[in-house]
């Protein structure tokens, strides 16, 4: 897994036109810890990290890790052996319906 999140707020801070004086405005800090934050040399807490993710309008994942939402792996088109793994319960119930169906129809 790789952290992806200083050319990451790099590229989306361009994408929106801001300046890293505009984000540290925003997030209320000083221009050079944006500046440090894109450089790699340190990182937002938690508290600054979930209002860069408001302010670029993206995900935490996107911000930190670079994988966008739709790159998901539970997001993405699943086939029969996906759904089954994933939804195995629903045998149970539809059998119990089943079993239930036969013996109210007798």
């Amino acid at each position: 897994m790789n952290i992806l999140f200083s050319e990451q707020l790099n590229k989306l801070r361009i994408a929106k036109n801001l300046s890293q004086d505009d984000i540290a405005q925003k997030l209320f800090v000083p221009r050079d810890a944006v500046n440090r934050w894109e450089s790699g040399e340190s990182t937002p807490d938690l508290d600054n990290l979930v209002k860069l993710s408001k302010l670029l309008n993206c995900s935490l994942d996107e911000l930190v890790l670079g994988n966008k939402e739709d790159e998901h792996p539970y997001y993405g088109k699943m086939n029969f052996w996906d759904f089954a793994a994933r939804y195995w319960w629903l045998l149970f119930a539809i059998a119990g319906f089943i079993v239930w169906m036969i013996s109210y129809l007798r």
